[in-house]
């Protein structure tokens, strides 16, 4: 028989780590198998049942996953992220896009095999909105799920469409198919805020400049923001976004309204992140040097969105509020990393 396994892709970053510890702790949890093209860091692997060193986009590979697991839950971490996408898009179009319909056809092979519906984890980002200049962003105030779906940047597009392509998978699938398709892909998706971690440097996310400021101050280095002081967007701690996650993937069905979820935690301003940084390490040294491009990427996303729907259909509630987040989780674990 083949082994029930959870399969994580994109799993060696602190998403998929964060991940992995977190179903290690729960009773009666199926295994972990991780697919990462850099494989897994050596730390992680006695909490997974086997590291699989690979590409989303090798189909081979993933039949071979579907001939030796029963897949019953998918993690889909795997991406190219926001600035790196906009340098490489048709790069990025493969992995995110061409890569997210990999997983869905194994999720769906799956779900035929085993008789049930396979969950298919799915972490979106608010990159998907496209609010059209500062006025509308400042006069929309907390964006819900279905404004402003306009998204300017390649990663924004490919998680937009990503999002439409699981719930085709989910409710439309073959739906012209003689044969009907009794069993589908359970999907399921967070759009997340800009993230904050404390244990990871960031990685070319266009929200990056908080933890770049954090990071930086923390090292005694200058650091120059590449956006305006009055910027505004809606973060959140990593380990809350780990949460919720695992809140979503834990939800029976039938309380689900919608498949793809907004969640929040604070909204701050590129001087309020500042103004916070230099409370803890008053010797930062902080500047705003705004470049044009990026900018208007920020500018395009919401100054803040509306979780009500998460709230009400699964219980979200974010651990960490501003305060939280700082003073129990940024703070203390970033001076402990660099011993300041």
């Amino acid at each position: 028989m083949r082994p029930k396994i959870i399969l994580i892709t994109g799993a060696n970053g602190e998403v998929g780590h964060g991940l992995i510890h977190q179903l290690a702790a729960l009773p009666e949890m199926p295994p972990v198998v991780v697919l990462d093209i850099r494989g897994l860091d050596a730390a992680m692997r006695p909490y997974v049942y086997e590291t699989i060193v690979g590409d989303i986009l090798d189909t081979s590979l993933l039949e071979t996953l579907i001939n030796e697991y029963e897949i019953v839950t998918i993690y889909h971490l795997a991406a190219l992220l926001s600035t790196h996408s906009e340098f490489n898009p048709e790069v990025a179009h493969r992995v995110n896009v061409q890569g997210t319909v990999n997983l869905l056809r194994l999720a769906t092979e799956q779900s035929r095999l085993r008789g049930q519906a396979v969950k298919f984890i799915f972490p979106s980002s608010i990159a998907v909105y496209g609010l059209p200049d500062l006025a509308t962003k400042a006069a929309a105030g907390a964006v819900r799920e279905d404004q402003f779906n306009t998204p300017t940047t390649m990663y924004g597009c490919n998680k937009l469409y990503c999002e439409h392509l699981g719930r085709y998978y989910t409710f439309h699938y073959r739906q012209l198919a003689v044969t009907d398709e009794p069993f589908r892909v359970d999907f399921r998706a967070v759009r997340f805020p800009g993230l904050i971690s404390a244990l990871t440097l960031p990685t070319g996310g266009t929200s990056d400049y908080a933890p770049e400021m954090l990071h930086a101050a923390a090292q005694g280095k200058s650091y120059a923001a590449f956006v305006r002081e009055d910027t505004r967007i809606p973060f959140m701690a990593m380990p809350d976004a780990i949460r919720a996650l695992l809140m979503l993937a834990q939800t029976p069905p039938e309380r689900l309204t919608t498949r793809v979820y907004n969640v929040t935690s604070f909204s701050l301003s590129a001087g309020e992140i500042r103004d916070l940084t230099l409370h803890f390490f008053p010797d930062a040294d902080i500047r705003f040097e705004p470049h044009a491009k990026r900018q208007a990427i920020v500018d395009s996303w919401p100054a803040d969105i509306d979780d009500s729907t998460a709230r009400r259909d699964w219980g979200w509630q974010p651990q960490y509020d501003q305060q939280a987040a700082f003073e129990t989780y940024l703070i203390p674990t970033i001076r402990q990393r660099y011993g300041r």
